[in-house]
């Protein structure tokens, strides 16, 4: 069978400190070697409502460049 959908993002969580489902932000916990693990807070009062793990090697993030390299760029133009 082909697979349909590849993960999920909540947008919305049932908060028990809210009483109702509330919009949550994602903020990222850990980086390991097997992938990600990400966290789900309540946009409204920041209480944990889930965790998300995302499994892949943590190479294919996008590298950010350092200061130094920035400004080795920013000599050359």
């Amino acid at each position: 069978m082909v697979e349909q959908f590849g993960e999920f993002q909540a947008s919305e969580l049932y908060c028990p400190k809210c009483r109702r489902s509330q919009p949550v932000r994602e903020k990222l916990l850990l980086v390991l070697p097997t992938g990600e693990l990400h966290e789900y807070l309540c946009a409204k009062c920041a209480t944990s409502l889930g965790e998300r793990r995302v499994t892949g090697p943590a190479a294919l993030r996008p590298a950010v460049p350092s200061r130094h390299t920035a400004s080795r760029r920013l000599l050359k133009l």
